[in-house]
């Protein structure tokens, strides 16, 4: 697959297009059509400048990355500092049947149908192939353990 591309028809940085066109083609070299494709979309489009900028609480807008980070260091921490957390945690809920109801298979079934493929594992390092590959029998096996989980109302260790 050759790639030809000139440089005075995308405006941008010459540094930044040299090493777009270099990553390029060294996923052509390689073999790497996702990441190939993914460079050519971009080429696509063309050069599209970005500006950051936050509005404040009042409205204004922040373009410089000091303001920015103020505002949202400000922002974070409004969110995050909520008072009478232990009023909170000490509040218990009782209800004569469960709000709702316990995951049936189905929806265990559904919800493993819909897991994107090549995509990084989470935390427990499993990848959706994996998974979507055990068909019935992990899928029952994961029903269990949701199940489980969900009676006791604790997670297991692993």
């Amino acid at each position: 697959m050759c790639l030809t591309i000139k440089l005075a028809d995308i405006s941008g940085g010459v540094g930044y297009l040299k090493a777009k066109i270099d990553e390029t083609a060294t996923n052509s070299n390689i073999k790497n059509i996702r990441a190939l494709y993914r460079g050519i979309n971009d080429f696509k489009k063309g050069y599209q400048p970005r500006t950051n900028t936050v509005k404040g609480e009042n409205g204004d807008l922040f373009t410089d990355s000091h303001s920015i980070l103020a505002r949202w260091r400000n922002h974070c921490s409004q969110l995050l500092n909520v008072h009478r957390v232990n009023e909170v945690w000490q509040t218990e809920i009782h209800t004569a049947e469960p709000l709702v109801p316990q995951p049936s298979a189905f929806e265990v079934e559904s919800a493993i149908e819909k897991l994107r493929r090549q995509k990084s594992p989470d935390i427990d390092q499993i990848p959706a192939e994996m998974i979507k590959a055990g068909g019935r029998t992990i899928g029952y096996e994961i029903h269990t353990l949701i199940n489980s989980t969900w009676n006791t109302e604790e997670l297991p260790e692993e």
